[in-house]
């Protein structure tokens, strides 16, 4: 987007159809607190507090996807000996094709799982891997509150797994990790001024 009107109508237009703040802010890589501040507020003179993040020109073409796959698998091979992961967790939708990859990259089991839009437990595609007695490391494409991973982290603690790592392609995190797990970024994006 390239400016903070088109963003809100972008915004507009999926609270349109019926997507609620959560699951916008999921689409759009922003916070709900952004989100919920954009459609509720006037555009003139209110400063946004966080940082919009776009990969599309990554997400246009498998071979790129599989470079930034690659990446992510030099992090995770450098951070945890592979003897320690069963299993690759894409989070729906855009942790999923980077998963994806890991998982024949690194040769490990792949785990589908889809948040729930309002924090209650998520789901676990049954036509993927299952998580009980895994070792397992999450993938996905921005964390920005971290609330998706937290919540992502509990129902694999809730299903008998264990994550030993979660790795994005950019984090809005001050921390280095949640819940106890670590989290590495190819990039980290933080406020200044």
């Amino acid at each position: 987007m390239k400016s903070l009107e088109e963003l809100y109508n972008r915004a507009l237009e999926l609270k349109n159809k019926g997507m609620s703040d959560k699951e916008i802010s999921t689409e759009l890589h922003l916070s709900v607190n952004t989100i919920t501040w954009l459609l509720s507020k006037d555009l003139k003179g209110n400063r946004v507090s966080d940082t919009k993040i776009g990969w599309r020109s990554v997400g246009v073409y498998g071979n790129r996807i599989e470079k930034i796959a690659e990446v992510m698998a030099d992090i995770v091979t450098e951070e945890i000996s592979m003897d320690n992961v069963t299993s690759i967790i894409g989070i729906t939708i855009n942790g999923i094709p980077f998963a994806t990859m890991l998982s024949d990259l690194l040769d490990r089991e792949l785990i589908v799982y889809r948040p729930h839009p309002s924090g209650k437990e998520g789901m676990f595609s049954s036509n993927f891997a299952g998580v009980k007695g895994k070792k397992i490391v999450i993938i996905d494409d921005v964390i920005s509150t971290g609330e998706t991973m937290k919540r992502t982290i509990e129902d694999v603690h809730n299903q008998g797994g264990e994550v030993v790592l979660c790795v994005v392609l950019v984090s809005k995190l001050n921390s280095d990790e949640i819940n106890n797990v670590p989290v590495r970024s190819l990039i980290r994006a933080t406020m200044v001024g």
